[in-house]
């Protein structure tokens, strides 16, 4: 595999701004890919409904894009909403004026809520499923057709271990990443005739702005510091530790490859050997 093998294919990266999203995208352009991202924008965000979400600013996205350009790719970012069909169809198409096509599709924008299940307030549930899965369903919608059409196509859908383990007080997310990988079996077996594969990664915790929402919000509920919950977690996996979003971006990278072609509508676990 040449180090820039990816020169002349487009990636668009959801929640491309910040964490695992970021990773990836610039991990693509490193692999000489050009790249859209969009991340939902912190100054279009309103009041919470209890979900926990890390939104980067427009100065923490111009910054990624700028990295992205130091590698040599040409960029176009932008605020993206995955909850609206209209904003996922304004994306793609203002990517595509950009940058001629996309090849490849990385679905890592997410949001998570600590919730038990009874009580659960309706909009909060509809709000992790809208982002996580019906996200990734709208912006693979985009972009399966014309990547059967050129005979050519990535679609990589940053799922979790949630998806496959229980947990409580993590019915929304659960499900949602659940959803995620039936999404992904499905997508693989209708691209995989025309050249195009659809795969899942799922990762443990990983270190970024998501991950600490999601500590505080547990350690308000256990009255610990967002910092004694991380290490708590980090303590109880096998390798002691949480991942780097650059660990997930690696494996996204692996996948646009050649030598990944026969891998399609499985899902890759990065766990360290947990369960969760």
């Amino acid at each position: 595999m040449s180090e820039r093998f990816l020169s002349g294919k487009v990636a668009w990266v959801t929640g491309g701004g910040s964490g695992q999203g970021r990773a990836a995208a610039l991990a693509l352009a490193e692999a000489g890919a050009d790249v859209a991202i969009g991340s939902f924008l912190s100054e279009h965000a309103g009041e919470g409904i209890g979900e926990a979400t890390y939104y980067p600013g427009r100065a923490e996205l111009l910054a990624a894009a700028g990295d992205m350009e130091k590698a040599g790719a040409r960029v176009y970012s932008a605020h993206l909403d995955v909850c609206s069909r209209d904003s996922v169809d304004g994306f793609f198409s203002d990517a595509v004026d950009a940058l001629g096509k996309i090849d490849i599709l990385v679905n890592a924008a997410g949001v998570t809520a600590e919730h038990p299940l009874c009580g659960h307030p309706e909009e909060l549930w509809l709000r992790v499923l809208e982002t996580n899965l019906s996200g990734a369903f709208r912006t693979s919608r985009c972009c399966l057709p014309p990547m059967t059409e050129r005979g050519w196509g990535r679609i990589i859908n940053i799922c979790s271990t949630a998806g496959m383990v229980g947990w409580g007080d993590n019915a929304a997310y659960c499900a949602s990443k659940s959803g995620m990988l039936g999404l992904t079996r499905c997508a693989g077996l209708e691209g995989a005739a025309r050249g195009v594969t659809v795969n899942a990664i799922s990762p443990t915790w990983v270190n970024t702005g998501l991950m600490k929402a999601d500590m505080e919000q547990i350690g308000r509920a256990q009255k610990k510091s967002a910092e004694e919950v991380a290490a708590e977690f980090a303590n109880a996996n096998p390798q002691k530790r949480a991942l780097q979003p650059e660990e997930t971006a690696a494996v996204v990278v692996f996948l646009c490859g050649e030598g990944a072609k026969g891998i399609n509508a499985e899902n890759i676990t990065l766990s360290g050997g947990a369960l969760w």
